[in-house]
C-alpha cells in the first residue's frame, strides 16, 4: 500500500511537494478522506492543524498495531509531528521530511533518549514483535539501562517469559501444531508440509511455528519444525485460553479446549485462520495469518 498525504485545499501544493518527495498520493481533505487512508494507505501526512487531523483520527483509531502512522506537517514544512504511531513508523516519516526543511518533532520516550525501541529494532532488523504485549515493560526497562539482546539464529527453540519481547522473522503465516505423545519428527514434518501444500502455502512464507508448552519435550515436534527451518515458540495455557477452537479437540485431555487452531491465531499478526485443525495422522495442524 502506498501512502497519502491528505490536505486542506489551500495547501494542496505543497502537500503535492510532500506527496512527490515520499512518493505517496497527495489528496484533499474531506469528511471520507482519512477514513479512506486507515483502510487503503500504508500511512498518512495531513497537512494542516494538529487540531483539524486529531479530531478527524480520533473516531478510527482501533489498534496501534493496525492503525496507519499519522504525521502532521505545517505547510510551510517547518515542523513535521507524529501523531500517533511513533514506534510503527511516524517517527521515521517525520525524519524524512527533514529532507524537505522539516523539524521532526519526536515525542517518544525511547527515541527522546537517544534509544530504539523494540518497534524500531524489529523494523531495523526486518522482523516482527510477536508478543506485542512485552513491548511496554521492555521499552520501560530500556529507558531505564541497557536490556540483553540474544540473537538466536538457525533452526530454534524459544521458552520466554511475559516481559522478554521476541521478534521473528517477517512471515505473513504462522503454523500451529499438536501431535499425539510419542509422535516422530518425520511424521510432525511430513505433517505440516502436508497442511502448506493443501493450503498453498510455502515454507517461506511462515513466519512462527507454535504449540503448547505441555509438549515442551515432545522432540518430535521439535525436530519436526526444526527440519524444516523454523522457529517453535510454546505457549502456556492462559495465552492458548485466550484463542477458543472452532472445531473440537482431544486436547480437554490436557486440560486445554484446543491446541493448534489456538497456537496458530496466538502468534499470528491478523488474528485470521485461514485453514481450521486438520489432521495428518497423530498430527494436528492449524494455519494463520
Amino acid at each position: 500500500m502506498r501512502g497519502r498525504v491528505i490536505a486542506l485545499e489551500r495547501f494542496f501544493e505543497p502537500a503535492r511537494r510532500i506527496a512527490e518527495f515520499l512518493d505517496a498520493d497527495p489528496v484533499v481533505f474531506s469528511r471520507e478522506a482519512f477514513a479512506s487512508a486507515f483502510r487503503e494507505s500504508s500511512f498518512i501526512v495531513a497537512v494542516m492543524s494538529a487540531g483539524i487531523a486529531v479530531r478527524s483520527i480520533a473516531p478510527l483509531l482501533r489498534d496501534k498495531w493496525q492503525d496507519p502512522p499519522v504525521v502532521v506537517a505545517d505547510p510551510d514544512l517547518s515542523f513535521a509531528i507524529p501523531l500517533v504511531g511513533g514506534h510503527h513508523g511516524a517517527n521515521e516519516i517525520a525524519r524524512r521530511l527533514a529532507g524537505l526543511g522539516a523539524l521532526p518533532v519526536i515525542t517518544t520516550a525511547t527515541e527522546r533518549m537517544g534509544k530504539e525501541s523494540v518497534e524500531a529494532i524489529a523494523a531495523r532488523t526486518g522482523t516482527r514483535v510477536l508478543n506485542r504485549e512485552s513491548t511496554l515493560p521492555v521499552n520501560a526497562a530500556i529507558l531505564d539501562g541497557d536490556v540483553p539482546v540474544h540473537a538466536v539464529s538457525g533452526p530454534s527453540l524459544v521458552i520466554a517469559g511475559p516481559q522478554v519481547a521476541i521478534l521473528v522473522r517477517k512471515g505473513e503465516y504462522s503454523v500451529g501444531i499438536g501431535c499425539r505423545k510419542g509422535t516422530g519428527a518425520p511424521s510432525v514434518r511430513d505433517a505440516i508440509e502436508k497442511a502448506l501444500d493443501r493450503a498453498g502455502i510455502g515454507p517461506g512464507d511462515v513466519g512462527v511455528y507454535a504449540t503448547t508448552a505441555k509438549k515442551a519435550h515432545e522432540e518430535g515436534i521439535i525436530g519436526g519444525v526444526r527440519a524444516l527451518g523454523g522457529t517453535l515458540v510454546f505457549l502456556d495455557d492462559a495465552v492458548l485460553a485466550a484463542y477458543p477452537p472452532r472445531t473440537p479437540s482431544q486436547a480437554k485431555r490436557v486440560g486445554l479446549a484446543g491446541v493448534a487452531e489456538p497456537a496458530a491465531l496466538a502468534v499470528s499478526e491478523k488474528k485470521v485462520l485461514v485453514m481450521e485443525k486438520t489432521a495428518f495422522g497423530g498430527v494436528t495442524v492449524a494455519i494463520a495469518r
